[in-house]
């Protein structure tokens, strides 16, 4: 079948890809920018990319034809405080569009909606639901809940309070009730609904056998670790004070934080699960999706990451606005030393970040990225996706990766901290020769005030960051 997938860059997008590739589905795969689109080498052959806005989508915009079905997998939470009205601008337009062509099914993945009260992000998705459901194709809308998986939101949130914190004083949506589900179940469900008619123009609540409170989710992961923890919950902390709790302990971002403590107040338990009946799949239970999602990240196979997603920092633009480093108005850096190994060094420069660090004061980037969480910015805690790989819209730290060419030993990266201006930090080597250059274009005199505040330090960072990656 000929498969259109939207949100191909996003987590649960890039998993999927793999598995329509697999199954034999041929695949185009729908992005807003080609740039951060980067398949690996073995699909490139067996997919096409269509660049498509649907949140600017003109009204000449066809898709190619031929398309039997598509997945709707594009969300907008965490980029914008409106982002219900985004998210339903973007369902109008893309109904719009698909009217135009020959797709006969659309499979969304939204959450479970089954409480008279909803938070804005559970009634976002219902809305666009009700949206998708008055096109010309047959829709199947499949519910999740909490998805546990390696570099999934909520995975990351839990392994970040329990690994850190061995006494937590939480808010009382702790004893929420949820109905976790693992990632593999989700893109087997996915790719079983395609073309399913005994799935058309129904929706179906999609978890896994254990229906647990957040705190027992908690309390699960640390027995499965085996660490103590002590978990108290008070009725006193506002939502306010829940997002900054969130915010400060994880990766989230407040934005994102913000949304997901409004949702965790509602229930979110499947009506029944008639599904895994019809596609014969059952899926596993809370403690087995822990597991394998520990092996994926002992293995490094973690395919995609929630924190690659753009809206997980505050880069809302074109990545490939700012491929080209400005040279007007800006100031710089510029340093460069002989390497002894060039692909040692290469080796370095694509471990940089992360667990690894940054190779030289590594502790005052952490305090960098302490003052960035204090005004809203993303930190260091996102770290990357994997030690050693890198692909153009990776985040990494407080950067994003615009450019990762091993071929031309180039790394080019983009500030996502809380900057009074653009950063850019550059690492290339020519010949026996490794240049690194951080450029900065401020605004204003206070980015240029900003600047010079922190140059003295430039000469600490930067001279021995350069001198052990060419060493």
């Amino acid at each position: 079948m000929k498969i259109l997938l939207t949100g191909a860059t996003g987590y649960i997008g890039k998993r999927l890809l793999l598995e329509l590739i697999r199954t034999g589905h041929e695949v185009i795969c729908c992005v807003r920018d080609k740039n951060r689109f980067n398949p690996p080498d073995s699909l490139k052959g067996k997919i096409e990319v269509f660049e498509i806005d649907f949140l600017q989508a003109k009204e000449e915009v066809n898709l190619p034809s031929g398309i039997d079905g598509a997945y709707y997998l594009m969300h907008s939470m965490s980029s914008a405080t409106d982002y219900d009205n985004l998210e339903l601008t973007i369902a109008k337009n893309f109904r719009r569009i698909v009217h135009r062509s020959d797709i006969k099914h659309v499979v969304y993945l939204s959450g479970i909606v089954n409480e008279d009260t909803l938070s804005k992000h559970l009634s976002s998705r219902k809305a666009v639901e009700e949206e998708l459901s008055q096109g010309s194709y047959h829709l199947t809308t499949l519910r999740a809940g909490i998805i546990i998986g390696s570099g999934s939101a909520s995975f990351e949130i839990i392994r970040d309070l329990v690994e850190k914190l061995p006494i937590m004083v939480t808010p009382k949506w702790l004893n929420t009730k949820c109905q976790p589900i693992g990632i593999k179940d989700v893109i087997d469900m996915l790719s079983l609904t395609m073309m399913n008619s005994s799935m058309y123009d129904q929706n179906f609540d999609i978890g896994g056998p254990d229906v647990l409170t957040y705190k027992e989710m908690l309390q699960g992961y640390a027995k499965i670790r085996k660490l103590k923890r002590s978990i108290y919950t008070i009725p006193v902390m506002t939502p306010r004070l829940s997002s900054y709790w969130l915010y400060f302990v994880t990766s989230t971002s407040y934005k994102l934080a913000t949304a997901l403590v409004s949702s965790m107040k509602i229930e979110v338990i499947c009506r029944d699960q008639r599904i895994n009946d019809i596609l014969q799949v059952q899926p596993k239970s809370y403690a087995e999706a822990l597991r394998k999602t520990f092996m994926k990240i002992e293995d490094h196979e973690i395919v995609s990451s929630w924190k690659d997603s753009l809206v997980s920092g505050t880069f809302t633009h074109s990545l490939s606005d700012f491929m080209k480093v400005p040279s007007f108005g800006c100031l710089k850096d510029a340093r460069s030393m002989k390497v002894n190994n060039k692909q040692q060094s290469l080796d370095k420069i694509w471990h940089i970040g992360g667990d690894r660090g940054w190779y030289h004061m590594t502790w005052l980037w952490k305090f960098r990225g302490f003052i960035d969480k204090i005004f809203g910015g993303v930190g260091l805690r996102r770290g990357r996706t994997h030690p050693d790989m890198l692909a153009t819209g990776d985040a990494v730290d407080f950067w994003r990766v615009l450019l990762a060419d091993r071929k031309q030993s180039r790394l080019l990266l983009f500030a996502e901290m809380k900057l009074p201006g653009e950063a850019w930090l550059e690492f290339r080597i020519e010949g026996d020769t490794l240049y690194q250059t951080a450029t900065f274009r401020p605004r204003g005199i206070l980015g240029r005030l900003y600047w010079y505040a922190v140059y003295p330090m430039h000469g600490l960072v930067f001279q021995g960051m350069i001198r052990a990656l060419a060493k």
